[in-house]
């Protein structure tokens, strides 16, 4: 990565990380460091794990960056607290944030530095254009096309860059969100509405799928309950206007009503209602289960895994809905501050 010193027209950038300190944190890194390119003012990394865990964050810093490097501490308050601490540890006009898992191209810094040229005074953001991997000699598993859906997500934060301005005017991340979901669609729903503009860049970043084990879908279900956060604050047309998929929620309530309606039944003594919910609720496990082995590798794992999960899911799912409804229950907009930019006043 080259100096920003050495083009006048480079841009002032930070770049902010959150991190639990996984071990791709040190191949993110790696790859800003290789990016051709003006170099950020400063990398921000917000140390997200618990407090109790004193150990030295663990990422190889290359030498290139260690003097542009700080460390935050995160507190272990989630993803969208420590985006917050780090861009207001960054005084920078602009404010990049990467995720710790995803790469950066080889010309990623000349890029954004073209993307942020690019746009007009009444621009907020700018993403880059995120590419994932998948297995280039077999179907992807379920996991592998969850994690690919973030090829097409709007605004999200493994590569958004946002002026500091627009963060200040609405007041950054909404802490209410504890989990990496549905926080930068939140902010950017509320850029927006404010009066900024959000763009597509030319950057380009990979975002490699994640290790995980079979239970991995059945955990990503507690983010039904920040779907109900979305509606309260932004209205249940959120989904269109943050050009968001609206799942399956729908399908599991009812599954899991069926579900419920089998096990009353049959403590109740009452044979008939059982069975139709019985048969009604296997019948929505089952076409949900072939729904994800399909496009599947279709191995055995792979099938046992989709059988297994697709039968807890929906009442997890409901779960954490009514979990939602009632946490949520007399949530409204942040009320933060909002600013439109000076050329919309």
């Amino acid at each position: 990565m080259t100096e920003a010193g050495e083009r006048t027209d480079a841009p002032e950038y930070a770049v902010v990380i959150p991190t639990l300190g996984r071990p791709s944190l040190s191949v993110t890194l790696k790859a800003l460091a290789d990016a051709k390119g003006p170099a950020p003012r400063r990398i921000v990394l917000v140390d997200d794990r618990p407090l109790d865990d004193c150990t030295a964050l663990p990422a190889d810093i290359p030498s290139e960056l260690a003097p542009l490097v700080e460390i935050a501490p995160g507190c272990s308050a989630g993803p969208a607290a420590a985006r917050n601490i780090g861009w207001r540890a960054a005084p920078e006009p602009w404010t990049v944030f990467l995720d710790d898992d995803v790469v950066p191209g080889p010309t990623w810094a000349d890029d954004l530095a073209a993307d942020l040229a690019a746009v007009g005074p009444d621009t907020a953001g700018v993403q880059a254009r995120i590419t994932v991997p998948l297995p280039p000699d077999r179907r992807p598993t379920d996991w592998e096309r969850t994690t690919a859906g973030l090829a097409a997500a709007r605004w999200i934060t493994a590569d958004m860059a946002y002026r500091r301005a627009a963060l200040e005017a609405v007041g950054g991340f909404d802490e209410r969100f504890p989990r990496a979901f549905r926080e930068d669609a939140d902010l950017a729903l509320r850029i927006m509405a404010a009066g900024w503009r959000l763009e597509a860049g030319s950057r380009r970043t990979v975002h490699p799928v994640r290790p995980a084990d079979r239970w991995v879908s059945v955990r990503t279900q507690a983010g039904n309950a920040d779907d109900v956060l979305m509606a309260k604050v932004h209205g249940h047309g959120w989904w269109a206007r943050a050009d968001a998929p609206r799942g399956r929620l729908p399908r599991h309530l009812a599954v899991t009503a069926a579900g419920a309606a089998a096990l009353l039944g049959a403590v109740a003594g009452r044979r008939r209602t059982a069975a139709a919910g019985a048969l009604l609720w296997l019948a929505g496990t089952a076409e949900f289960a072939l729904a994800r082995i399909r496009p599947g590798p279709r191995t055995p794992d792979e099938i046992a895994t989709m059988a297994v999960t697709s039968a807890v899911i929906p009442a997890v799912a409901t779960g954490h809905w009514l979990a939602g409804l009632v946490r949520h229950r007399s949530a409204a907009a942040s009320g933060r501050p909002t600013t439109a930019p000076a050329g919309n006043l």
